[in-house]
């Protein structure tokens, strides 16, 4: 167990010599096991936040450990320049889990930059340049994703904007439909708002994004970041309302914590692409592919999709029983949580002192909670009997 002089050298050696990025809880956690995490004190805390949705399948998964070292001692990495067994078998892994039409994958490393590439794609293929995308969104802090961002405080200090941006409401068709032309090339949107206080929009609004899309020659892009790799109860929010878009942008959870990310595609929209027209040094490493071709194993062998849409069931319907509870929003295990008097913020803090991680979102409002898909009912109830003793 690290001493309390040692804790304090550790966060002071962090804030001495890492760049400041988040306000940061005041421990360190050494350790994972599903979804606990344990810190340098030997305290254990329920994670409901996941590293941001991002440790799908529980902290330090055994079937996923043994994946990584096994890559690890055969080869850790080579380019796309040469062909590999892991990331043959992750591609076709991957793809497998994705709506029929959604035929093709191409490896990168982070959310940010597939939405990067979806959007470069749609312009390049359609020779158009207006991207739409919708206020509340979060598409990520690199040029073109944070252009695409409908939070306004996230494009501040970034300039100058990537040209060619605008943004509808979310919901709005007829927001949209103000906003399309012949230079549209593509419509992106978080399908759930996850950053923008887990917001989702009704089933008619996904179909008439489709049409529209259709009818003018524009490409429909999902940023299934959050919403990906089972977290609403199936693989994607892909296919629901029986919506398919022409490209799906992936990270978070697809390789349990391995950074990774992906761009499925149409075979139609990948026959166009040339060599050289994408490319990525690191996408696609056979480290990040064994964690993939992993993580779908576990998440099929074990009943994570099952166990999210029952379980978020009973968390969604024991939620709306609670008298300081006003709204409960988000599907599965992207979960919103809006009060009634007091803020998130407060709250978090509440249950941070019962030893439970959750999440804020940018509205002050709503908390957030994205576990991992192995919650089960036993910690549910831990959350539920924590949140009720909060006033």
């Amino acid at each position: 167990m690290t001493t309390q002089l040692q804790l304090e050298n550790l966060i002071d050696i962090e804030e001495q010599y890492q760049v400041a990025t988040y306000k940061k809880f005041p421990f360190v956690i050494e350790r994972g096991d599903d979804v606990w995490v344990y810190t340098s004190e030997g305290e254990r805390y329920l994670d409901l936040y996941g590293g941001h949705a991002v440790v799908s399948t529980g902290h330090s998964h055994p079937r996923i450990v043994k994946a990584i070292t096994d890559q690890a001692q055969r080869l850790i990495f080579y380019s796309n320049l040469v062909y590999n067994d892991a990331r043959a078998r992750a591609a076709k892994k991957l793809v497998e889990t994705a709506p029929e039409l959604l035929s093709k994958a191409f490896f990168v490393n982070s959310g940010t930059e597939a939405n990067e590439n979806a959007m470069k794609i749609a312009r390049m293929l359609t020779g158009r340049q207006k991207i739409i995308s919708f206020e509340g969104g979060f598409h990520g802090r690199t040029p073109g994703s944070v252009s695409a961002t409908g939070l306004a405080k996230y494009r501040e200090n970034v300039s100058p904007l990537l040209e060619g941006h605008v943004y509808a409401e979310f919901g709005n068709i007829d927001s949209v439909n103000s906003l399309l032309d012949d230079d549209t090339a593509a419509i992106i949107l978080e399908p759930i708002q996850s950053m923008g206080g887990v917001r989702m929009a009704g089933a008619q609004f996904y179909k008439s994004l489709r049409e529209r899309c259709d009818d003018i020659g524009a490409m429909l892009i999902y940023d299934e970041v959050q919403t990906g790799m089972g977290r609403t109860g199936e693989f994607y929010f892909a296919g629901r309302f029986d919506v398919v878009p022409d490209m799906i942008a992936l990270a978070k959870g697809i390789a349990s914590g391995v950074p990774m990310g992906a761009v499925l595609m149409t075979d139609a929209i990948a026959g166009e692409m040339k060599p050289g027209d994408l490319g990525t040094t690191f996408g696609g490493g056979p480290l990040a592919c064994a964690a993939l071709e992993a993580t779908v194993d576990v998440i099929r062998d074990e009943g994570l999709l099952e166990n999210v849409r029952e379980n978020s069931d009973y968390l969604f319907a024991e939620l709306r029983k609670m008298l300081l509870v006003e709204e409960v929003r988000g599907l599965g295990y992207l979960v919103g949580i809006k009060f009634r008097d007091g803020t998130a913020k407060s709250v978090q803090q509440g249950l941070l002192e019962k030893k439970i991680i959750t999440g804020l979102s940018e509205d002050p409002d709503v908390l957030r909670l994205l576990p991992p898909l192995t919650l089960r009912r036993p910690e549910i109830d831990l959350f539920l009997d924590g949140l009720s003793g909060i006033s």
